[in-house]
């Protein structure tokens, strides 16, 4: 069951990784603007030193002045800053905060719906199968040869699919994550998708996202997690619908087999 062989290669300029998600665009942008921002106050506050370590250096027959300000010029600057920082907190961020991260779709809404499991040093990704339904799983039962725990008795359990490290999903369709870890705090981060979330033992946070193109790109832990987060690295694969079903198809045929013969 070899994986399939990258579909497209992106670029990585100088600027933001690739954007494959639909709602990209508008998290670009407020990335966008605000380094704008930041940098046009970097130039002006960078010059106000300069200017002032110029014209007030110390100098023969010249003596501090120790009134100090006598206008409010500078409050009045601090103002506006303060009202621009405002204006892109209520009016760019909060907007595409609460539509894309507190909105999530409904399961039923969702096109395809997923439980990843985060673990030193690993991202576990279970899938229904065709009933839709997820098995149950117990913490007992949890192991190298059963990572999720899943109870093999379980009618619902039967025809699941798990993955490490590897995460499949359709493009053009509404994608809902089940976020949790097992262990400590970890990250799931997809860069190119623009998704971020922390993985938080004991809490299940939902993550939802749609491709707009596909490829195969790479999961990353974001979060200091112990002495091998530098290897908790995983990928994966924006399908086409066929190649998607055609995966789910041989993993549930290669199940099927491993069921049979063990």
């Amino acid at each position: 069951m070899g994986e399939k062989v990258v579909q497209k290669v992106y670029e990585y300029g100088w600027w933001l990784p690739p954007d494959v998600s639909v709602h990209g665009a508008r998290i670009d942008s407020i990335i966008t603007w605000m380094h704008w921002f930041m940098l046009l106050l970097f130039i002006g506050w960078g010059s106000f030193l300069v200017f002032t370590l110029i014209k007030f250096r110390a100098r023969q027959g010249h003596v501090a002045d120790y009134y100090g300000v006598r206008t409010h010029n500078s409050t009045y600057l601090e103002a506006g800053i303060a009202v621009i920082e405002v204006i892109f907190l209520v009016g760019l961020s909060i907007p595409v905060w609460a539509d894309v991260k507190a909105n999530p779709p409904e399961p039923k809404d969702a096109d395809v719906v997923v439980r990843v499991v985060g673990e030193q040093f690993a991202w576990n990704v279970h899938y229904p199968g065709a009933d839709g339904k997820f098995g149950k799983t117990d913490v007992s039962l949890v192991g190298s040869d059963n990572p999720l725990g899943l109870v093999s008795d379980d009618p619902a359990a039967k025809d699941d699919i798990t993955t490490i490290n590897q995460f499949h999903f359709p493009v053009g369709k509404k994608i809902l994550v089940h976020l949790t870890a097992k262990d400590v705090i970890h990250s799931f981060s997809l860069p190119v998708m623009r998704v971020k979330q922390d993985a938080i033992p004991g809490m299940t946070v939902p993550v939802w996202f749609e491709a707009k193109d596909t490829g195969q790109f790479e999961i990353a832990c974001t979060q200091l997690c112990g002495l091998g987060h530098y290897r908790m690295k995983g990928f994966f694969s924006i399908d086409t619908p066929e190649e998607y079903d055609a995966w789910l198809a041989e993993q549930a045929s290669a199940k099927s087999f491993e069921d049979d013969y063990y």
